[in-house]
């Protein structure tokens, strides 16, 4: 790992523009042409920016362009990630902080690599406080691996509206406690794994029912709710002790003096806020700047790189006007706040660049994690009284894969038919279970993300309708729990919710049908 000067060394020998360009994160993206990466490497040199933040590919849902580019699929991205770090450090006069987005491992962003369980299944687990905590070290240990010093997690978000479009998942749920501890239990296993963290997204995107990536939310709550729920969760993380508070994009008028300007370029909110109510006197990092709720705002480039800085932003995360931006700031800043900002970014460099020995921190086995997780997070939310025959039953699979590790599983023990709409038509099915009156509906669904109904086919979703209304169903669910506010869960004699589609929580999913174990989870969120 590079190691840099120290602060006071730093201090005396960086020019002004050197020490402003340290604000600047500009994207890098595992999946760039040649010519696109030595546009980068020329940035880096021309204007000694601090840090890189990683990105999939430009047609990434965190650029914009989701399902309007085709992404590009790269079985090698892990050791593209290593190759590009060290060829952009080399071209760096100063170390390079490397950040990335590894809410639920490396696999949110590069292919191939260790994947865990979404904040939303970790946040049924009740108490095991100790499963969340190592979460947060074998993701931070699979970064340091790759030479990644900075993940951009967690979530604090309190996620209380079910139609939220872009955090839902990644929220540990609705209950400020619960999301607090968790967070909290994430950050521990981070930082004891030697890995910088940031709480996000400031000051709380739960309740919107709005994508910042594509436009501006709107949150009219009242200051005494907000600082009630919103804001508790990055209180007490910040009580804890946390590297960043990354800010969101989000207008929140009631603790902006009435203003509806986004919250990443709001003084009110960071420095007001942030800075002088919470006390937080760590690095500031703004969401990335180019996302539409503010960039399609400021088309004059360098306008909005200003106004975060101005607004109390320490690093310009996704910066797309580097230059300019550079530019706007040594003209129009003062002197002493950019000294303060660079001494905040300075000190962070060292604390992931030149870290005291760490002690040695073991990572869990991956299946092994996964299981005990799986075994905490399961969750019964529906028992009725109605009589489910189990030694006389017929298994349906709504899935979009090949994979049938939950009848498989089952089947070792009882025997029974099962059919999947991956091998099967929906009529062919219907003429199979004429006289069978009970069900075992498994759904896995092919997104985790809402919108689309979650990209099932309404022919699969008024399927599953018909079944509940005539026939005795128990539905175990691999996936986001929201998906029950689309059916009428209610007429289901057992609902199970196993979070995940990976084969350790279909195991136990099947280990819960044979009751060999109990559900011990607790539903994170509401639904209705």
């Amino acid at each position: 790992m590079p190691k840099i000067p120290s602060y006071s060394t730093a201090t005396k020998t960086l020019t002004s523009k050197e020490k402003v360009g340290q604000f600047f994160m500009p994207a890098a993206f595992i999946n760039d042409t040649e010519e696109e990466i030595c546009v980068l490497e020329n940035l880096i040199k021309k204007h000694n920016i601090g840090g890189l933040c990683f990105f999939h590919s430009r047609a990434s849902a965190a650029t914009n362009f989701e399902g309007k580019k085709k992404i590009i699929y790269n079985t090698n991205s892990l050791n593209t990630l290593k190759y590009l770090i060290n060829r952009y450090q080399k071209a760096s006069k100063h170390p390079l902080l490397i950040s990335i987005d590894a809410e639920w491992g490396l696999a949110m962003r590069i292919e191939n690599t260790a994947q865990y369980p979404y904040a939303i299944c970790l946040g049924a687990i009740e108490d095991n406080l100790d499963l969340i905590e190592q979460v947060g070290k074998n993701i931070a240990l699979d970064c340091r691996a790759a030479g990644i010093h900075w993940n951009l997690a967690p979530v604090v978000d309190i996620n209380n509206n079910p139609n939220n479009p872009v955090i839902g998942y990644r929220s540990y749920g609705e209950d400020k406690e619960e999301v607090t501890k968790k967070a909290i239990a994430f950050i521990k296993g981070t930082q004891e794994a030697g890995v910088l963290t940031s709480i996000k997204h400031f000051p709380g995107h739960g309740d919107t029912n709005k994508d910042s990536h594509l436009t501006l939310p709107l949150i009219e709550k009242s200051k005494t709710i907000l600082w009630e729920n919103e804001l508790y969760p990055f209180k007490k993380a910040i009580e804890s002790g946390v590297d960043s508070v990354m800010i969101g994009h989000l207008s929140v008028p009631n603790l902006a003096n009435g203003s509806k300007i986004s919250s990443s370029i709001s003084k009110d909110i960071i420095k007001g806020v942030l800075r002088k109510k919470m006390g937080f006197k760590g690095v500031v990092i703004s969401d990335a700047l180019n996302m539409h709720a503010v960039s399609k705002n400021y088309p004059i480039k360098g306008e909005l790189e200003g106004l975060a800085f101005d607004a109390g932003n320490d690093i310009l995360c996704f910066a797309e006007n580097t230059k300019e931006g550079i530019e706007t700031i040594l003209k129009n800043a003062d002197t002493t706040a950019i000294e303060e900002s660079f001494k905040r970014i300075w000190q962070l460099k060292e604390k992931a660049l030149n870290p005291p020995k760490i002690k040695e921190v073991i990572a869990c086995k991956q299946t092994t994690l996964l299981t005990e997780i799986a075994k905490k997070s399961i969750t019964q939310i529906e028992n009725s009284n109605t009589y489910f025959n189990k030694n006389s039953f017929t298994g349906i699979g709504i899935n979009f894969n090949k994979d049938t590790t939950f009848f498989n599983t089952i089947q070792k023990t009882k025997e029974f038919n099962f059919y999947t709409l991956n091998n099967a038509s929906i009529s062919e099915i219907k003429t199979k279970i004429t006289t069978e009156k009970n069900i075992l509906l498994s759904i896995e669904v092919p997104k985790v993300k809402p919108q689309n109904k979650f990209d099932i086919p309404e022919d699969y979703w008024n399927f599953i309708a018909e079944l509940l209304q005539n026939k005795k169903v128990i539905v175990y669910l691999f996936g986001n729990p929201y998906i029950l506010n689309l059916i009428n869960f209610k007429k289901a004699n057992k609902v199970i919710i196993a979070y995940q589609d990976f084969k350790e929580f279909k195991e136990v999913a099947a280990y819960h049908f044979l009751e060999k174990l109990e559900a011990k989870g607790k539903l994170p969120v509401s639904i209705t």
